[in-house]
């Protein structure tokens, strides 16, 4: 194709040759100029199976519905540690007979997704349809081979709002979508895991061994819901209706087997004595977990997957003995048009953040928040203020600047603690370095002296209803990303979260103050027993530096 006409003043050596730098500037800009999507895709429409009566798992959701319990109610059940949410995962693969339906904003090719990937395969080895739908942004270098799933027979993989160009570096590929910005900044953050349209799974986890507890050094704070019953349709149908969306693109339309064991090649890890090669596939090693073991045979791309063995890996859940409470459950969902532009949109419609700013507006006592990322805006800072003049307490747990995994989400929230202070908010923001008692309750971590960073997601009412997805609280969630929450009215359900997230308040968290003079003060709990900090804890003077000359670049919408 025709190449955009450069014209670059440029340090020149030896014989009149441009430097380096200035061929590497030309080379991203003829990449801009050809880097598209392709066109006339096809993308066979399908549906989630219409009637889960028949299978195991949509008998199961019947036969542990109490008699006495109303057919609208749906059970549910917190997964509040990691070894919770990687054994229900389990739970749902291994018991799906039918139907999975997987979406994610991120999917990690780490040892633990391996091996769950490993029994995906196997479910769809004997029969089950496996939908994979996953957000395009972060799937390159080694991560991108998860995309070999798309050649498994029995699963279909589609990339969502895809981005253009080589998938060897995330850099050079959004260097090369410039031309293209409003659209690739729009994400699809939902989170849903789903078996035969009966049980599934939402929350704030991506796929990967810090979701799960597994990564050495770092581990999220994290909580997600194990779902059974009517409100399992609804999230079906939020599944459907991105699946079928013009901005669903088949892996296959996008990258070639080829292409994949190119790039395998050039990105995999160098294995050291203790790495082994573990197939993707499952075809040839045996896992740590035998519950998880791969068929003796797989008809997935022969392409390795460079990981360390998995640590050991916890069963399945149980599904038949695991409790469940039966509840009033709804969906908030965004629609996939939010990510298309504004005039292609005829009505645009309420967004999960809306519909949780909804919620929190009927406080009558209390409003606890969990975010990760915690950037209000004006309308949230007016429900804020409104709840305060009612009388209402209004608690925020989020990230310190040494816990955060998003350094510029966490600059736009600094920006607006005095105010949110000044307000009456009480802010409280986790420790980098958790305690023990923070690993045995939310976090439930298997290694030790790993770094802590929150990335639940919830807000709970006056003790009685929960809200509990991919969201944050921040503008991002509301104008830039699509999010998914479900809804709970249950004072049991609540109270057990929010003792979750208190014990992680007074285990691991700083507590905020203002000082007469409108200085921010740091207290590490108990407070009678810890000194007081006058700047972010555990941090460097050349970070804060740095967040401080970073502030004005970032502007709150985008963060």
């Amino acid at each position: 194709m025709a190449q955009p006409s450069v014209h670059i003043h440029g340090t020149t050596r030896g014989k009149g040759r441009y430097s380096t730098r200035t061929w590497v500037l030309v080379a991203v800009l003829m990449l801009a100029g050809c880097a598209s999507l392709p066109e006339h895709v096809k993308r066979p429409v399908s549906h989630a199976l219409e009637n889960p009566a028949g299978t195991t798992l949509g008998q199961l959701a019947n036969q542990k519905r109490p008699s006495q319990v109303n057919d609208a109610r749906s059970g549910l059940a917190l997964l509040a540690s990691p070894n919770a949410a990687f054994a229900g995962r389990l739970a749902l693969t291994q018991d799906a007979s039918k139907t999975l339906d997987i979406q994610y904003y991120s999917i990690h090719l780490d040892p633990t997704v391996i091996s769950l990937l490993a029994a995906i395969r196997q479910a769809a080895q004997r029969g089950v349809r496996v939908r994979i739908l996953l957000d395009d942004f972060n799937s390159v270098g080694h991560d991108a081979q998860v995309m070999q799933m798309a050649g498994v027979p029995g699963i279909e993989m589609r990339m969502f709002n895809p981005l253009p160009g080589n998938r060897g570096s995330g850099l050079v590929r959004a260097l090369t979508s410039l031309h293209d910005f409003k659209r690739i900044q729009h994400r699809m953050h939902n989170k849903a895991y789903i078996a035969d349209n009966a049980w599934g799974i939402i929350g704030g986890r991506n796929l990967g061994d810090r979701y799960f507890g597994t990564a050495e050094g770092e581990d999220f704070i994290d909580m997600d819901v194990l779902a059974a019953g009517p409100v399992v349709r609804g999230l079906s149908a939020s599944f459907d209706r991105y699946w079928n969306n013009p901005l669903a693109y088949p892996v296959e339309s996008l990258i070639t087997p080829k292409a994949l064991k190119q790039l395998h090649n050039a990105t995999a890890p160098t294995p050291d004595d203790t790495t082994q090669k573990q197939p993707l596939d499952g075809s040839t090693k045996q896992p740590a977990n035998p519950a998880v073991a791969p068929s003796a045979t797989g008809d997935a791309l022969l392409v390795e997957a460079d990981a360390k063995q998995p640590p050991p890996l916890p069963a399945a859940l149980d599904l038949k003995k695991l409790p469940l409470t039966w509840a009033a459950a709804g969906l908030l969902v965004d629609s996939p048009l939010k990510l298309l532009p504004d005039d292609a949109q005829d009505t645009p419609e309420d967004t999960v953040i809306d519909g949780l700013l909804s919620l929190l507006s009927t406080a009558q006592h209390d409003v606890l928040i969990v975010s990760p990322y915690f950037v209000p805006g004006e309308e949230m800072m007016a429900v804020f203020t409104t709840l305060k003049k009612r009388g209402v307490r209004v608690q925020v747990l989020t990230n310190s600047l040494a816990s955060t995994d998003a350094l510029l989400a966490q600059i736009g929230y600094a920006r607006h603690r005095k105010a949110l202070l000044k307000s009456g908010l009480e802010l409280y923001e986790v420790k980098a370095h958790e305690r023990a008692q923070v690993r045995d309750t939310m976090l439930g971590s298997q290694s030790s002296g790993s770094r802590a960073s929150l990335h639940a997601k919830l807000v709970i009412v006056d003790d009685r209803v929960i809200g509990i997805g991919s969201m944050n609280l921040d503008l991002r969630s509301k104008l830039q990303n699509t999010e998914i929450a479900l809804v709970i009215r249950s004072p049991s359900l609540a109270r057990q979260a929010a003792k979750q997230v208190h014990d992680v308040i007074h285990a691991g968290a700083w507590k905020l103050s203002l000082t007469r003079d409108g200085r921010v003060q740091w207290h590490a709990l108990p407070q009678d027993q810890q000194p007081v900090l006058d700047h972010d804890p555990d941090t460097s003077a050349w970070l804060r530096f740095l967040a401080k000359l970073l502030s004005p670049l970032t502007p709150d919408e985008m963060l």
